[in-house]
C-alpha cells in the first residue's frame, strides 16, 4: 500500500500499542453537538495510527467488481436464517422485504429485533422473535446523544448505566434468537446462517459460537474507505492526505465503540462460552475476518468505492411490495383541494420539544407560502387545523409520496430512498447517525439543498429549503436519480451477495443436499454430512442412538490475538494473566457472598416448575403449540448456603491455578513467539504486520508458515513476517509448532547468509553491512521463534481443547436444539408439510453409504 513518506512514525516515538491507541484517541478527538467526532489526524495520533493502518491493511490495485455483476448461483439450499436488527421501525422496514426475497428461495426467516415491531413483522408472513430494547426509548436517547450508538463518551463517563444493560439485554437476545423455539407457536428454530446489521453488535458472536456463516448488511458505511470519511466522523487536517484520513477515520470510530461497549459484549461471549476478543481485535473484528457485507443503498447516488473489496457489495436500496392502502377521506379531500403539497415528517425521532418543532414547521409552511402534510410521528407533533396543513398520521410513504411535490424528512435511508425512488427533491434534517450522510449524499446529488442540523433548525433555512426543492433543476436531479433507482433491484442483489459468500461445499447434507449439515455419523465405512432432516430420519427409521451422530460446523470463526513484537505481546498477555489472577482472588472471597445473596433472593418455595427449553412432543402426536410438552422438573430445593458458599469459593480458586498455568505455560509464550515471528517484517523488505492465527486475517505480505509463495520459490519463503494456521485444538496446535520450528530454523539460518548477500548486491559494500543487521535481527528472531513455538503452540492448542471439554453449555445446547428440530421436521415430513422427501431413498442411501458404497452411485440411488 502506498502512502507519503510524511505519514512514516518517526524514530523517536515509541511502536504502537493498543494502550498507545487509547489514549491517543482519548487526546485528539472529541464529540461534537451534531454527535460526528472531531478527528486531528495532524497530532500524534494521526501519525502513530497511519502506521497502523498502511501495515494493517492492503489496498487492491484493481477494483472490485461492481453491484451488478454480483456472481448469481443456483440456488437450492434451504436454510434458517435470522435477521438480527437494532433501530427504528426505518431500520427493520428494509429487512422485512430482504426476509420475503428470501422466503422465494425456501429458506425460512426469522426476524429478531425489538419486542414492539412483533405484528409489524408478523404481518408480512416472517417468524418474529423478540430481542428486548426500546426503539423509542433508544432513539429518544440518541436525539439527546447523537452519534455512536450509545454515546462512547457517556458510556465512558459511566453515566448511562440503563443504555448498556439495554445493550447486554439485546446481545443477550439475539443469541436466543439463535437458538429458542417460535416463542408463540413453540415451534423449533435453529439458525443456519445470520443477517445482521453493525449495531446489533451479536451476529458475528452468534455466528462463531455455532459454526455457521454471517452476513452484514447496514444503510450507511462502515468499511473503510478513501472515497469518503465515516459519517460519524469530522476530520480535521491540513497537513494528511485526504483521502488517508478518510481511510483512517473507520479504525478510530471502531476503537471508539469498542471502547464504550467491548467490556458488555467481552461479559456476555463469557456467559456463552466463547473467551472474549483480545483488545486488539475488537476494533477490527469484521475487516480481520473479512465478514461479507452487503451495503443497502442504490449505486446511482453513492457508488461502490474501486478500495472495497470482493466481499463487499454495493446492491441498492431494499423496498418492500408496496401495502394496499386506501386513504382516509379527510386525507384524501385535502390532496384533491390544491397543487401537491410538501410532505414534512420526522419519523421515529423523538424530540425534545414538539411543540416548538410544531411552531417552527407551521411558520416555515407560511413563510415558503405552500400547502404541507405534516406526519406526527412518534414526537407526536400538532396544532390547530389550518386550510394548507394536514397533520398526518400512519400512512404508507410508499403511496404517500406518489401524492407530493417535495419531502422533508430526518434522513432515515429508508425514507430517503423512497423520496428518491418517486422522483422527490429531498431536504433532510438529519438528528444523528447516518443521516447527515444521506443529506450530504443528495445535495451532491443536486436532489436537495445542504443539510440542515436540527439544533440549526429555523423558520427561515427551512423556507429556503423548500424553496429550492422546489426549482425545475432540483426535480430534474430527483428524476434521473429515480430512473436509475427504478433500473436496480436491491434486495434481489443483496439475496444474491448472500448466497454468493456462503460455503456451499462445505454446508451441504450428503444425502439430501438441498439441506445444511450439521451432524457427523463416523460408525461406518464413510463419514457422512447429515442435515438436521436427515439425522433424523435415520435415527427414527434405524432406531440409531444419537451419541452416534456428532455435532458439524460447516464454518468456523477463529479469533486469535495479534502480536506487534515480542515485547508488548508478552506484556499483554502477563497483564491479562494478571488481571484473571487479581479477579479470582477476588472472587475467593466475594463469591460466596455473591451466592448467598441470591440464595436469598430466590424464593424456592414459589418455584413449580422449571422449563428446560420445551422438548418435543412423541412422534405419534399432533405437531401444534398444544403439543409441544415443556419438561417439568420436581420443584427444586433450597442449597444448603454454606456447601454453596464453599463451592463459590472453591470455584474461584480452582479459576486462579487455571489462569495462573495457562498464562505462564501457554499464553506468554505464544504470545512471544507470535511478536517474535513479527520481527523480519520490521527490518525486511516488507511492511511489518503482526503474526496472527486468524485464517482470514492474512493480508498483504504475511503468509502461513509452511506454505512458501511457489512463484517466487525459497526467496519468498524467506522473507518478511509468517503466520501459522488457526489453532482450535491439540492437533491444529501441534501442527503449528512443528511448522513454525521447521520455518524458524530453516528461514532464520538462511537469514545469516542470504540478507548480506541481498545487500551487498543492491548497495555495494554498505548495503552488506545493513544486510548482516538484518539477517542477524532476522535470523535470531526466527529461530528464537521456532524454539518457543515448538512448545508454545502444542500448549496453546491443547488448552483450547481441554476448554472446549469444559466449558461446553453452549455447543450442548445448540446440538439440542438442532435435535429436537430435526425430530420436528421428521414430524413435519410424516403430516406432508415439507413437501415431497422420499425416506425410503434415504435410508436406503445411508444403508448403502455406511457399507462403504461409493458416493457416486448415491445419485442412482436417490
Amino acid at each position: 500500500m502506498a502512502e507519503k513518506r510524511d505519514h512514516q512514525l518517526p524514530k523517536e516515538e515509541a511502536p504502537y500499542t493498543p494502550e498507545v491507541a487509547t489514549r491517543l484517541v482519548d487526546e485528539n478527538t472529541d464529540v461534537r453537538d451534531d454527535g460526528r467526532i472531531d478527528l486531528d489526524l495532524d497530532s500524534a495520533l494521526g501519525r502513530r495510527l497511519s502506521r497502523l493502518v498502511r501495515d494493517r491493511d492492503s489496498i487492491f490495485s484493481e477494483p472490485p467488481p461492481p453491484y451488478s455483476e454480483i456472481e448469481r448461483r443456483e440456488w437450492k439450499m434451504k436454510l434458517n436464517i435470522v435477521i438480527q436488527v437494532v433501530g427504528s421501525r426505518g431500520d427493520v422496514q428494509p429487512f422485512i422485504a430482504l426476509g420475503n426475497e428470501l422466503q422465494k428461495y425456501g429458506h425460512r426467516v426469522r426476524i429478531a429485533t425489538h419486542d414492539v415491531f412483533d405484528d409489524f413483522v408478523r404481518s408480512h408472513n416472517l417468524e418474529f422473535y423478540p430481542i428486548g430494547g426500546d426503539p423509542a426509548d433508544l432513539m429518544a436517547y440518541m436525539v439527546k446523544n447523537p452519534g455512536l450508538i450509545p454515546s462512547m463518551k457517556s458510556l465512558r463517563a459511566g453515566d448511562i448505566g440503563r443504555k448498556r444493560a439495554m445493550v447486554a439485554e439485546m446481545l443477550d437476545g439475539c443469541w436466543k434468537s439463535c437458538i429458542e423455539h417460535d416463542p408463540k407457536t413453540n415451534i423449533p428454530f435453529t439458525a443456519d446462517a445470520i443477517i445482521g446489521n453493525p449495531p446489533s453488535f451479536a451476529p458475528v458472536h452468534c455466528a462463531q459460537a455455532l459454526g455457521i456463516p454471517v452476513h452484514l448488511m447496514f444503510t450507511m458505511p462502515w468499511t473503510n474507505t478513501r472515497a469518503f470519511p465515516h459519517p460519524l466522523a469530522n476530520i480535521k487536517s491540513k497537513d494528511t492526505d485526504k483521502s488517508f484520513a478518510n481511510y483512517i477515520s473507520y479504525s478510530i470510530v471502531e476503537l471508539l465503540t469498542w471502547q464504550g461497549l467491548g467490556d458488555v459484549i467481552n461479559k456476555w461471549r463469557v456467559s456463552i462460552d466463547l473467551e472474549p476478543v483480545p483488545v486488539t481485535e475488537g476494533p477490527n473484528l469484521n475487516k480481520t475476518l473479512q465478514i461479507p457485507f452487503t451495503y443497502c443503498w442504490s449505486p446511482a447516488l453513492v457508488p461502490k468505492p474501486a478500495d472495497w473489496q470482493s466481499h463487499i457489495d454495493v446492491c441498492g436500496f431494499f423496498f418492500r411490495e408496496p401495502p394496499s392502502y386506501t386513504p382516509e377521506p379527510e386525507l384524501d379531500d385535502f390532496l384533491r383541494a390544491g397543487p401537491p403539497p410538501v410532505y414534512i415528517g420526522f419519523g421515529s425521532i423523538v424530540i425534545d420539544d414538539p411543540e416548538r418543532m410544531t411552531a417552527l414547521l407551521l411558520e416555515a409552511v407560511q413563510v415558503a407560502g405552500v400547502r404541507a402534510i405534516i406526519s406526527r410521528g412518534w414526537s407526536k407533533l400538532g396544532g390547530a387545523n389550518q386550510p394548507n396543513v394536514f397533520w398526518l398520521g400512519d400512512c404508507p410513504h410508499e403511496w404517500l409520496f406518489q401524492h407530493v411535490s417535495a419531502v422533508v424528512h430526518h434522513g432515515g435511508a429508508g425514507t430517503t430512498a423512497c423520496g428518491l425512488l418517486n422522483g422527490k427533491p429531498t431536504t433532510i434534517v438529519p438528528f444523528f447517525g447516518d443521516q447527515p450522510f444521506w443529506g450530504d449524499m443528495v445535495a451532491a446529488a443536486g436532489a436537495g439543498p445542504r443539510p440542515i442540523p436540527h439544533r440549526h433548525l429555523d423558520s427561515q433555512n427551512l423556507a429556503e429549503a423548500i424553496a429550492f426543492c422546489l426549482t425545475p433543476e432540483a426535480a430534474t436531479a430527483a428524476h434521473g436519480i429515480a430512473v436509475k433507482m427504478r433500473a436496480e433491484n436491491g434486495v434481489k442483489n443483496a439475496v444474491d451477495s448472500f448466497h454468493a459468500n456462503l460455503p456451499l461445499e462445505r454446508a451441504q447434507c450428503d444425502l439430501l443436499p438441498d439441506r445444511p449439515a450439521f451432524w457427523i455419523y463416523k460408525k461406518g465405512k464413510k463419514p457422512m454430512r447429515l442435515s438436521k432432516l436427515a439425522a433424523g430420519l435415520i435415527a427414527s427409521r434405524l432406531d440409531l442412538p444419537r451419541k452416534h451422530f456428532r455435532s458439524y460446523s460447516p464454518h468456523q470463526i477463529v479469533i486469535e490475538n495479534k502480536r506487534w513484537d515480542p515485547v508488548t505481546g508478552t506484556h499483554s498477555a502477563m497483564l491479562g494473566t494478571m488481571t484473571d489472577l487479581v479477579e479470582d482472588t477476588a472472587g475467593i472471597f466475594i463469591n460466596p457472598a455473591k451466592e448467598y445473596r441470591r440464595i436469598k433472593r430466590t424464593s424456592y418455595d414459589d418455584v413449580q416448575s422449571s422449563k428446560t427449553g420445551g422438548s418435543l412432543a412423541p412422534p405419534s402426536s399432533s405437531w401444534d403449540s398444544a403439543s409441544v410438552r415443556s419438561t417439568e422438573t420436581a420443584k427444586p430445593k433450597r442449597p444448603n448456603k454454606s456447601l454453596a458458599m464453599a463451592k463459590a469459593s472453591l470455584k474461584s480458586l480452582g479459576k486462579f491455578h487455571g489462569h495462573f498455568f495457562k498464562g505462564t505455560l501457554v499464553d506468554m509464550p505464544s504470545a512471544m513467539a507470535d511478536g517474535l515471528l513479527a520481527i523480519p517484517g520490521y527490518v525486511g523488505h516488507t511492511p511489518a504486520l503482526p503474526s496472527s492465527s486468524s485464517s482470514s486475517s492474512a493480508a498483504g505480505n504475511s503468509k502461513d508458515i509452511g506454505t512458501p509463495d511457489k512463484k517466487n520459490g525459497f526467496a519468498a519463503f524467506i522473507d518478511g513476517p509468517a503466520t501459522h494456521a488457526p489453532i482450535t485444538d491439540w492437533r491444529s496446535g501441534a501442527v503449528a509448532g512443528a511448522k513454525t520450528f521447521a520455518y524458524g530454523m530453516t528461514s532464520g539460518l538462511a537469514d545469516f547468509v542470504v540478507q548480506p548477500y541481498r545487500g551487498a548486491k543492491a548497495e555495494g559494500s554498505w548495503g552488506a553491512v545493513k544486510g548482516a543487521g538484518r539477517g542477524i535481527v532476522s535470523g535470531v528472531s526466527k529461530t528464537a521463534a521456532g524454539a518457543i513455538g515448538l512448545v508454545a503452540y502444542p500448549g496453546a492448542g491443547l488448552s483450547k481443547t481441554v476448554r472446549e471439554g469444559w466449558y461446553d453449555t453452549r455447543a450442548k445446547l445448540a446440538a439440542e436444539r438442532r435435535w429436537e428440530e430435526g425430530a420436528w421436521l421428521v414430524w413435519a415430513v410424516r403430516e406432508g408439510a415439507l413437501g415431497d422427501v422420499n425416506v425410503g431413498r434415504v435410508v436406503k442411501a445411508f444403508e448403502h453409504l455406511r457399507r462403504g458404497g461409493e458416493w457416486s452411485q448415491y445419485d442412482e440411488l436417490n
